[in-house]
């Protein structure tokens, strides 16, 4: 060992270092080799996939009638009125902010792959923290003042929430305008800071174009999502691509609608060729009376979306603004769709190859059509159904094929067959939410990219 200082020499001799596999899963990055770079994959080769939830203000720690504390979270909420003041409190002690947003941060893993939420407490501030500060030094909710963030807040706050996410494994979807009132819309006018919003993305280091130079690496997802009446904003067609998803809002209760809007975005009708990206619907399916989506709907249309080739993002609205959707501390009990969401998630990630696939029902006939595809030409098949049938003809290609069933509704998988070949029929039941998968015997169950 040599060293310019004379007192540092001959020291550490004979150390080494020993490099290990990390048990990090790594970025996640734009899968170019499936079809159409539909599917994202792992730094490590594997493949998850992505069913996600929202929480819009749950950093602030407030929901409709005061304080989130510890018992939100241990007991069935009742529904909420709204307060007349936004923010208001109520007698109660609130819950260190740290602590709670680890908690819920866990339980959203347990069922969930991401965690969407915004970064300014929008329309549930907290009256004592705020994310910025004015000329004065006085704490403040408004985005003009977003070249002036309030250590505090994204230390205590957003930091750990995006911590505890990354123990989890939970992709941390971060909101970085809006979304529901103007103090949190004004991040990027930056009104304050001469419309100049590049302290504040530089702060959060993420988003877009303009924050490519201060990342070390080309691997972090991004998007921005379209006005809200069409599906896609073709002027970002035109733009540069920094964005490496698409971002659309569309709330549907039906399968082969929200199958047919993920492909419609993919393959850009109204443009010059495919968008070769993944495509999220990141408000595809709110439940409660809030939006009159049941738990069926959600369950139906997530199955969609995922035979459409994409990602959806769900959520708990149990009234116009109110419920986990924007203050957190989910609750199962209450998003009672998420079991079953998390059951299809697990069910996609320990049996189906979807990397590989995109949509297309050619090997099927006398289907509804209401049913939704997918295909691994040769290699490996879905079909989703969403009412009964009888009769249903798979015209399976050369070889042995093992057929499952998974009732997504019921949360439960039967083998049809383990020998299957040539001409296969089949029924569908009464279900709002049936997956087939048709996958060749030959094909290595635990193929590189599966998730264990």
């Amino acid at each position: 060992m040599h060293s310019s200082a004379p007192q540092l020499a001959r020291q550490k001799q004979g150390d080494h270092v020993t490099a290990t596999a990390s048990r990090r899963r790594g970025f996640w990055l734009v899968d170019d080799l499936s079809p159409g770079s539909r599917w994202y994959r792992r730094s490590d080769g594997s493949h998850q996939y992505i069913i996600g939830n929202t929480q819009y203000s749950f950093l602030s720690g407030y929901k409709a009638s005061g304080p989130q504390t510890e018992a939100d979270a241990q007991a069935g909420t009742a529904p909420l009125q709204p307060v007349a003041e936004r923010g208001a409190r109520r007698e109660s002690a609130p819950w260190p902010p740290r602590q709670r947003l680890a908690a819920d941060v866990a339980r959203n893993a347990q069922y969930f792959k991401k965690l969407r939420f915004t970064l300014h407490p929008d329309r549930y501030p907290n009256p004592s923290e705020k994310p910025f500060l004015d000329a004065q030094g006085n704490l403040t909710d408004w985005g003009d003042y977003s070249h002036r963030p309030n250590p505090r807040w994204f230390n205590q706050r957003a930091d750990a929430a995006v911590k505890a996410a990354f123990e989890h494994d939970l992709v941390a979807d971060l909101i970085l305008c809006g979304p529901d009132v103007e103090e949190a819309r004004s991040t990027l006018r930056a009104r304050h800071n001469h419309g100049a919003p590049a302290p504040y993305l530089k702060y959060i280091a993420r988003f877009g174009r303009i924050l490519r130079k201060f990342l070390p690496y080309d691997t972090t997802p991004i998007s921005n999502h379209p006005n809200s009446k069409v599906l896609w904003t073709q002027a970002f067609d035109r733009t540069q691509p920094w964005y490496d998803h698409h971002i659309i809002q569309r709330k549907i209760r039906e399968l082969p609608v929200a199958a047919d809007v993920i492909k419609t975005v993919w393959s850009n009708p109204e443009g010059h060729g495919p968008r070769h990206k993944p495509t999220v619907n990141d408000e595809l399916s709110y439940q409660g009376e809030g939006d009159r989506h049941s738990e069926g709907d959600t369950i139906e249309s997530h199955l969609g979306t995922f035979l459409g080739g994409g990602y959806g993002t769900t959520g708990w609205k149990y009234g116009n603004k109110l419920g986990h959707y924007f203050w957190g501390t989910f609750k199962p009990e209450e998003h009672t769709a998420a079991d079953n969401l998390q059951w299809l998630r697990q069910t996609i990630d320990a049996n189906i190859t979807f990397w590989k696939m995109a949509p297309d029902a050619g090997i099927f006939s006398n289907i509804d059509p209401g049913y939704r595809a997918m295909a691994w030409p040769g290699n490996e098949y879905v079909l989703g159904a969403n009412k009964a049938r009888q009769g249903i003809v798979a015209q399976l290609p050369p070889g042995q094929w093992t057929v499952k069933r998974f009732d997504v509704i019921a949360k439960q998988a039967a083998t049809l067959s383990e020998g299957a070949s040539g001409r296969f029929t089949f029924d569908a039941p009464a279900s709002r939410a049936v997956l087939f998968h048709f996958k060749r015997n030959d094909r290595n169950l635990s193929s590189p990219g599966r998730t264990p």
